[in-house]
């Protein structure tokens, strides 16, 4: 038997208070884990001191206390909600409570409950963390970020520290306990609120006298009417084209503008100025005539052309390929300049796309007009650039550029000749070809062609000439025609002789006499072609002709033919002797 059961058994009084307790424990009802109902009895220097109905009364360390003022008003009796943990703990048996697991509890239920109303709530930014800031609400420690402490970037938010702000919880974590919360929500709730009231006010097409500006971006600009924000695009600011509104505008100036559109979903409201105007592209055709010359100043010059302005709100645009009549890629800026008066002549008139086109050079001479005629005609040239086929100069008088092919300078057609020429040489060339704005030139048509030859000796296709060679090649050999060695041309291995072992190029040597045949003369086309094996079946028909077919029948050669020939004629001459 224990000695408990002894001192039951020994103290009649003891036995009846234990059941008395007991039988008053029954109807007390705690829970582990649950928010209760606890009595303060005592506050001490470091403990609030409660009585929660349990074996034993239950202490609070003071500084669960501390937060929102509590402590100064608490009181022997108050009444206050604590968190129960434990009924009896493992070290002293005694009930563990807490003051701060009831509030953090309860307002964890409260945020439940508030997410789903997006109710406002009051907190207070504690503190900061990476990506935001700590801030309490109802000693619950929530996470806001920096984007969401107000409706644009602050640089300091010392003004906002330890102070309490509306806020609206965003997103709850239930399984890590985090909750995040934003002001930046309440602020633009609040905003839109405003800004919704004040919509009331306004309508589409109304028009306002005093919007102020408040802000001015390269794209347009923020304007006050009446509390709501309003954008004027600068595509609004004029029929024109603006290059920056803040030129036009300043900040706080008063503006009359007409209001074009309001977005109920976003409350966004657009504005014009130039709505209040009528539009210049309307009647612009009655105005201003296509192929007619009229003035007008240069607002801007870009890499592509110049923007001219042809009268208030209506401008166009002359392209770098309408600027000069020789140079189609001139970089504008260096003919026209900003705010220059000009003369200039429409193109063309595009009034669905406001566009108009327009041409500079067309007000001026155009040097080809004077030149079109000169096909034939020997001018001078000043090289402005040799490159690896050609030399590219300019007419000294008229500016125009063309092109001397390097098969142009010479008759020759060496490509060797482009050396003999440097820049800022000045050449006397004749005009062969004028087309599409392009010009060619020929050097060597004012010297005397060589293939003139042909014509000076009577020469034609099919009669055999005497050429000396020039020079043996592996595939032919070269021939010179005339005495000066001008005419040289080239006779294939395959027309060197009537026999292939006769058509060796090694057996000739420079120097030699050589028949050909023309077999082709075409002085246009420069195209001249010889054959020696043409000229010696020619010779052959000829001889057969003249004794007879027996001749080649019996076995006999050309030269047996010759040598026949040469001996009847000596034997002949002989027997009239």
């Amino acid at each position: 038997m224990s000695t408990e059961q002894e001192l039951k058994k020994t103290n009649p009084l003891r036995q009846e208070f234990q059941s008395l307790l007991d039988e008053d424990f029954k109807d007390r009802k705690l829970k582990e884990n649950e928010i209760i109902k606890a009595t303060v009895t005592e506050i001490m220097k470091n403990f609030i001191v409660v009585d929660c109905k349990a074996k034993s009364e239950g202490m609070i360390p003071i500084e669960e206390f501390k937060n929102d003022d509590e402590l100064s008003k608490l009181k022997i009796g108050s009444t206050i909600d604590v968190y129960l943990e434990r009924i009896e703990s493992a070290r002293s048996g005694e009930i563990v409570l807490s003051r701060e697991k009831a509030r953090k509890y309860k307002s964890w239920k409260r945020m439940e409950k508030v997410f789903e109303t997006q109710e406002e709530l009051t907190g207070y930014i504690t503190g900061k963390v990476k990506g935001g800031f700590i801030c309490t609400v109802d000693s619950l420690a929530c996470f806001m970020p920096s984007s969401q402490i107000d409706v644009r970037p602050l640089k300091k938010i010392d003004h906002l520290m330890n102070t309490p702000v509306k806020v609206i919880a965003t997103r709850i974590d239930r399984s890590r306990g985090n909750v995040c919360v934003s002001r930046r929500a309440v602020l633009e709730k609040s905003k839109s609120a405003e800004v919704a009231e004040a919509l009331k006010n306004i309508k589409e097409n109304s028009i306002v006298e005093n919007a102020i500006v408040k802000a001015t971006t390269d794209w347009g600009i923020f304007l006050d009417i009446n509390g709501v924000d309003a954008l004027l695009h600068v595509s609004d600011l004029s029929h024109g084209r603006v290059k920056k509104p803040s030129d036009l505008v300043t900040i706080g100036q008063k503006l009359k503008v007409k209001i074009t559109k309001i977005d109920p979903k976003t409350n966004r409201v657009s504005a014009s100025i130039k709505a209040l105007t009528e539009d210049p592209y309307e009647k612009i055709e009655k105005k201003y005539k296509v192929g007619e010359i009229y003035e007008g100043t240069v607002t801007k010059i870009m890499d592509y052309g110049c923007f001219v302005r042809i009268e208030e709100g209506i401008e166009g645009l002359i392209h770098s390929s309408e600027l000069d009549w020789t140079n189609r890629n001139i970089k504008p800026s260096k003919i026209l300049s900003v705010s220059q008066k000009i003369k200039f002549k429409i193109v063309n008139i595009d009034k669905d796309s406001k566009r108009i086109s327009l041409s500079y050079k067309a007000t001026l001479d155009n040097p080809w007009d004077k030149i079109k005629d000169s096909v034939g005609k020997e001018v001078k040239i000043k090289i402005n650039n040799v490159t690896d086929k050609a030399i590219f100069g300019e007419l000294l008088d008229s500016k125009l550029t063309g092109m001397l092919h390097y098969k142009e300078i010479s008759y020759d057609e060496n490509i060797d000749n482009l050396k003999k020429y440097k820049k800022n040489d000045t050449l006397s060339v004749q005009i062969i070809d004028i087309k599409d704005d392009k010009i060619r030139f020929s050097k060597r048509v004012l010297d005397k062609d060589p293939l003139d030859w042909f014509k000076d000796n009577g020469k034609k296709i099919g009669d055999v000439i005497t050429t000396r060679i020039h020079e043996v090649l592996k595939t032919g050999v070269k021939v010179t025609v005339d005495k000066d060695k001008k005419l040289i041309f080239t006779i294939r291995k395959s027309d060197l002789a009537k026999e292939t072992a006769d058509a060796r190029p090694e057996v000739f040597s420079p120097g030699n006499a050589l028949d050909a045949k023309i077999t082709e003369l075409d002085l246009k086309t420069r195209k001249i072609k010889l054959s020696v094996k043409a000229a010696q079946i020619d010779e052959e028909k000829s001889l057969i002709a003249k004794f007879g077919e027996g001749a080649t029948k019996s076995g006999a050669t050309l030269k047996g033919i010759f040598e026949k020939a040469i001996g009847g004629g000596k034997k002949k001459k002989k027997e009239e002797k």
